[in-house]
C-alpha cells in the first residue's frame, strides 16, 4: 500500500514502488560513428533509440544522458568496491535524418567494439 522508493548506482538507477521496478533509461544501439568520405568522429556517434521512429520524436531526448556501459578484464576502484564494469558517458546532441536517429557527443572516444552494442539513454535531465 505505501510507496517505497529505492535508488542504486548512477549506472542502474532504479525505483521500485508497491514491488514494480520501472527503468529510468530507455534501450538504445550505437550504429556508428558520424563520418564522411575522409574523416570519422570517434567522439560524435549516431544512436538508434527504441520505440523512436521519426524525426518529430526526437527533441524529447536532446540533451538526456547516455551510458555506454562494457566489460573490462581488469578490475578498478568503484563506488561499492573493485568492479570490471566501466561506463562512457555522453548526451544526445541533435536529430540525424529523418528516421528517428539521433547524434550523440561522448566525453571519451567510444571504441569500435562499442559498435552494434547497446547504451542506455536516460530520462534525465527532465526538460518537463
Amino acid at each position: 500500500p505505501g510507496i517505497v522508493v529505492k535508488l542504486e548506482t548512477a549506472a542502474n538507477t532504479i525505483i521500485t514502488m508497491a514491488g514494480e521496478k520501472i527503468r529510468l533509461y530507455v534501450k538504445g544501439k550505437i550504429i556508428n560513428y558520424t563520418r564522411n568520405k575522409n574523416v570519422t568522429r570517434h567522439k560524435t556517434s549516431l544512436i538508434e533509440i527504441e520505440g523512436v521512429n521519426s524525426k518529430e520524436e526526437t527533441p524529447f531526448y536532446f540533451g538526456k544522458k547516455i551510458a555506454y556501459v562494457y566489460k573490462a578484464h581488469t578490475k578498478k576502484a568503484g563506488p561499492n568496491g573493485p568492479t570490471k564494469f566501466r561506463c562512457i558517458w555522453g548526451k544526445v546532441t541533435r536529430a540525424h535524418g529523418s528516421r528517428g536517429v539521433v547524434r550523440a557527443q561522448f566525453r571519451k572516444p567510444l571504441p569500435c567494439k562499442s559498435l552494434g552494442a547497446k547504451c542506455r539513454v536516460m530520462l534525465y535531465p527532465s526538460q518537463v
